[in-house]
């Protein structure tokens, strides 16, 4: 709609309407699963009982709260080094790609562009059962033809590693490429007529310019490795993420430390997601 136009009582009624449910849809399943979590039952959901912080400091025989749960913990600290490594050799390589791409007599960019995009269209699912598949299959060869076992080859941390970083990558690659096109070239060539070398242009005038869409790439791929499971799923071994751990807790029947979990993750989330728009929004001005 025009906004120069005037808008009647009922569109306004309306649209009010309109966004009250659209954000009840969004954020009413977090607020219950938030309240939840300190709800006094043996059972992850209503009726509520009372008040409890069991699910979170509990150390019992019918009861056993976060902080106690070795399990979780390990799937937690699983998950934490597994996005830290995904995240931090994602930045690496989505920026040499940007760099890489931004180049003029790149020969067949286009193509090449196109490619490196692939995975962020490929469903997770049988981008985890390729990975699986393909592995699998070099490691069988390589043991029969060498005698070689190539742990790496099998379901394990580092293949989890290697799973995710394969489309994550290409998602830092798009955030700074997008920033590196905004990039004023001729500060570049200013550099380098004062004596700036390449290494020195980049470090001192380039990364500078880039370090909100670093910051926030790197931030986003840390999410998104914490919470993957479709291309997980496929590639875990014996160190479960957490998002497995709860699939299987869930699926064979749990107690409200699920809810304790995801209240934790909602807090620690929604945290760094209001500091790294904080952060980006004051680099940016």
């Amino acid at each position: 709609m025009i906004r120069s136009l005037p808008k009647s009582k009922g569109y306004d009624t309306g649209f009010l309407i309109y966004v009250i449910i659209f954000y009840i849809f969004l954020f009413a399943p977090l607020i219950v699963t938030s309240v939840l979590a300190f709800n006094n039952s043996d059972f992850p959901s209503l009726p509520w009982n009372g008040f409890s912080l069991d699910w979170f400091l509990s150390d019992t025989d019918t009861r056993v709260g976060l902080i106690h749960d070795s399990t979780n913990l390990q799937s937690i600290w699983v998950s934490i080094q597994t996005a830290f490594f995904v995240s931090i050799f994602s930045l690496i390589m989505g920026t040499f790609g940007a760099f890489l791409f931004e180049q003029e007599n790149f020969k067949f960019k286009q193509g090449l562009y196109f490619l490196a995009l692939t995975p962020l269209v490929i469903p997770g699912v049988i981008l985890g059962i390729s990975l699986l598949l393909s592995t699998n299959s070099a490691g069988t060869f390589f043991d029969d033809k060498f005698g070689w076992d190539i742990g790496i080859l099998a379901p394990s941390f580092w293949l989890v590693v290697v799973g995710q970083f394969s489309f994550i990558s290409t998602f830092v690659l798009l955030v700074v490429s997008a920033r590196l096109k905004k990039f004023d070239n001729t500060l570049e060539e200013a550099a380098q007529n004062l004596g700036a070398n390449r290494f020195e242009t980049i470090r001192y005038i380039i990364l500078p310019h880039l370090k909100p869409a670093l910051i926030g790439a790197g931030a986003v791929a840390f999410m998104m490795s914490f919470e993957n499971f479709n291309t997980t799923l496929f590639l875990v071994g014996s160190e479960t993420t957490l998002p497995i751990n709860l699939y299987l807790q869930v699926r064979d029947g749990s107690t409200p430390i699920i809810n304790a979990i995801a209240f934790l993750l909602i807090v620690v989330t929604s945290t760094l997601a209001v500091l790294n728009l904080i952060f980006t929004k004051k680099e940016t001005e």
